[in-house]
């Protein structure tokens, strides 16, 4: 029942053509799936992900109409993305530099390198070099060489304002275990504290910024909705359900996503973290060489189609 890492990170964007624009013929990634918010049918869910959407490897959008997030604490604030080696980095810095995109120098993460840049709606981003060591799935229609493809979700960076109450819950109710920090000037106390994740390495990592002076984040476009932790299989998911009950830590109850289960709760300051499984994938209700090409609808959605295709702007 141990969480093995980053299933997948949701966050929030007012364009989605322009999202999946850069998503897609910017970064290299293969938009999977595209289906809607199951909360709110009147806007798309779209998942970006390696050539076979693997666990692991997606960031996933909301299209709302919602004005840009302000950026504070309480918050998910950076998703790294994985890359092989820092050529990989250098033949980035250049391909982002020719579309536009401000990109930093080569810094270190925990002893990783990495560069930082933001999508066209402030979205905080960072491709980090992983070894080449970790598998994905080659997306052979993916404008970005195979060598140079991002190959999943890297470590993901939250906020808080004090440590203790954070630590307890990731450590003592989600077994993450506190492996030390490392400095980075760009926060306020200039450490990063760092939790790993089952196994741990750069695939399944959370860091957390303790931002005292830093105000409140709004949630908005440009902004992070919530963060996935992986779980295997659907018995580790319903051990988890009863684990959380168990504590009494309050939590959405089982949630069926049909692509993946969902549990959802939120760590003290408020962030929102969902326990997602790896199984059955988003091959579940289409073949896996034309996922993404059409809208896709769980079962329990699909006799609203007509209806909920109307409510949709083209991509």
């Amino acid at each position: 029942m141990t969480l093995t890492g980053i299933h997948h990170v949701t966050a929030i964007s007012a364009d989605a053509p322009g999202n999946r624009r850069f998503y897609v013929e910017t970064l290299g990634m293969r938009m999977v799936k595209k289906t809607v918010n199951q909360d709110d049918t009147s806007a798309y869910h779209l998942f970006y992900a390696d050539g076979a959407g693997s666990p692991g490897t997606d960031l996933t959008f909301f299209d709302w109409p919602a004005a840009p997030a302000r950026r504070g604490t309480n918050a998910i604030i950076r998703t790294a993305l994985r890359v092989a080696d820092e050529a990989s980095l250098d033949w980035w810095r250049e391909r982002l530099g020719e579309a536009g995109v401000a990109v930093s120098p080569i810094r270190r993460i925990n002893g990783r390198a990495a560069i930082d840049f933001e999508d066209p709606e402030g979205q905080r981003l960072t491709l980090l070099a992983d070894g080449g060591t970790i598998p994905f799935v080659v997306w052979e229609k993916s404008p970005v060489p195979a060598e140079h493809q991002i190959r999943g979700l890297g470590p993901v960076t939250i906020s808080v304002p004090k440590l203790e109450r954070t630590e307890t819950v990731l450590t003592k109710l989600l077994g993450l275990v506190r492996e030390g920090s490392y400095r980075d000037a760009a926060h306020a106390d200039g450490e990063i504290h760092v939790f790993r994740i089952g196994a741990g390495g750069p695939a399944a990592e959370l860091h957390v910024a303790v931002e005292p002076d830093a105000p409140q984040a709004r949630e908005g476009a440009g902004g992070v909705h919530h963060l996935a932790l992986r779980t295997p299989t659907f018995a580790d998911y319903d051990a988890w359900a009863d684990r959380l009950r168990e504590a009494g830590y309050p939590n959405s109850g089982k949630i069926d996503r049909f692509y993946f289960r969902s549990l959802y709760l939120r760590e003290p300051n408020g962030i929102l973290i969902e326990i997602a499984t790896d199984e059955p994938g988003f091959s579940a209700d289409e073949p896996a060489e034309t996922m993404g090409e059409k809208l896709a609808l769980p079962p329990f959605l699909e006799p609203r189609r007509a209806q909920i295709e109307a409510g949709l702007k083209p991509l």
